[in-house]
């Protein structure tokens, strides 16, 4: 029986069409996952007030989503490793969409509240399984810089979501948010069915002779001559063909591995979520600033973000990546503390945003890629889901603490100080992975992912 490598097949493709599909649409799903997570934060004191709440009353919507979040990161995005990429990001879509905008008819902040978790569940796992697929369908000599342009795909979502704050919320209200987040979804579902192939790698290491592995080869590159009895298999020497086990995360020498990641990953994103929710009714509360005052420049600074996404991503193919994800964290801590001191109305307030978008979303987007290379295909998206729904868990506890800074009439400066410390942690946790023998485990082109 004829053996044909996958895994050489995709790496010896140029760029075309279905590279550039999967990474358009995949990118379609980062930018409304990026949306809807960052969205609520922003507008989040006009919510309470339209349903007669004071500010510190949206935590209880904020750690409801982080709950979803947390809860369909573990429980969601491993079906993508047993049904497949596509099949699951389809659903996903479709749930989000429909519960996004059955949320506009809330009566009460507790309704909103419990469909935002519910949400939660499917749009946790959007990001994981869109960067799987692109991973999985990307050649390696540009498999970095395709994850790291979706992920700035996420950054323009985030970006886009402020727009709702500066201009929509005034004439429409905060549901025009939640109409954008619900729409763009359930339009990604056509462009799902019509221009994304399922995984190869996933169908190879499910069935090595699934005669829809065919398919998609002749469609990605109609001169490849197949008999039709051929073994599909990943890499020349590939083992058996194995399904995923929920628990391979851990085995075969990853656990330390693993371990460092999800608390790397905890501490990055507990510190995400506290400013994706809280900051504009920090600046508002502590410093007198209006939001859509604040919407405004962070909209300016989410340029940063993109910027950021799309450096790491190219730096990542040229440099160790544990070293250069640990700098971006301490440059995150710095810039923190100097968003604090530095006063709103300063020119230089604006170059502070924008360096702190660059450097936590360029830190966050390396944590991401750096999950794509070390996980083999058949683990990958519980790998991406897990270790961003053990983030999702200390987002639990982020919006608490931004309730209680408020109520204890902390000072930005020390709100915002305090917060630093997190990302210090986590660049010592990511230095730390270079003694795990990360480097031992190889991604799924064959080649060692450097630590």
């Amino acid at each position: 029986m004829p053996r044909f490598d996958i895994e050489g097949f995709v790496d010896r493709q140029r760029i075309g069409r279905t590279q550039i599909a999967v990474l358009l649409v995949c990118g379609l799903v980062c930018f409304i996952d990026g949306f809807d997570i960052f969205m609520v934060g922003k507008i989040a004191p006009a919510i309470a007030a339209d349903f007669g709440q004071p500010p510190e009353a949206m935590a209880m919507l904020f750690v409801a989503q982080q709950i979803g979040l947390a809860a369909g990161a573990f429980i969601v995005s491993p079906l993508a490793d047993r049904f497949g990429r596509r099949r699951m990001l389809i659903w996903a879509c479709a749930l989000f969409g429909l519960i996004t905008l059955g949320s506009i008819h809330s009566q009460t902040l507790t309704q909103l509240a419990i469909l935002r978790g519910i949400a939660g569940l499917f749009m946790a796992a959007g990001l994981p399984m869109a960067l799987a697929l692109i991973s999985e369908m990307t050649p390696r000599h540009r498999r970095s810089i395709f994850i790291a342009i979706a992920l700035a795909g996420y950054s323009s979502g985030n970006a886009a979501s402020g727009a709702v704050a500066a201009w929509l919320l005034d004439a429409y209200g905060w549901e025009s948010g939640f109409v954008i987040g619900g729409v763009v979804p359930l339009l990604c579902i056509p462009l799902l069915l019509l221009l994304v192939p399922e995984s190869l790698k996933f169908q190879a290491e499910r069935d090595a002779r699934d005669p829809a592995i065919s398919a998609t080869i002749r469609r990605m590159d109609p001169t490849v001559r197949l008999s039709g009895d051929e073994e599909f298999v990943l890499g020349t020497n590939a083992a058996t063909p194995q399904k995923a086990r929920l628990f391979d995360i851990f085995l075969e020498g990853r656990a330390w591995m693993t371990a460092l990641i999800w608390a790397a990953c905890i501490l990055s994103m507990t510190n995400i979520a506290l400013l994706a929710s809280w900051l504009p009714t920090f600046f508002q509360e502590m410093k007198d600033i209006p939001i859509q005052r604040f919407a405004i420049s962070a909209m300016i600074s989410y340029l940063g973000g993109i910027a950021g996404m799309l450096s790491i991503g190219w730096l990542m193919d040229r440099f160790d990546p544990s070293r250069l994800i640990s700098l971006y964290y301490v440059a995150l801590a710095a810039s923190l503390v100097a968003m604090a001191w530095v006063p709103f109305e300063a020119t230089l307030f604006i170059a502070v945003l924008i360096f702190w978008n660059f450097v936590q979303t360029g830190g966050q987007g390396g944590l991401n890629t750096l999950v794509t290379q070390v996980y083999p295909p058949r683990m990958r998206s519980t790998a991406l889901g897990w270790a961003g729904g053990a983030g999702r868990v200390g987002g639990v506890l982020a919006p608490l603490y931004g309730a209680f800074a408020i109520e204890q009439d902390f000072s930005l400066e020390t709100t915002l100080g305090i917060a630093a410390i997190g990302p210090l942690v986590v660049a010592v946790l990511v230095l730390l992975l270079r003694h795990t023998g990360m480097s031992r485990n190889l991604d799924a082109s064959g080649v060692p992912a450097r630590a």
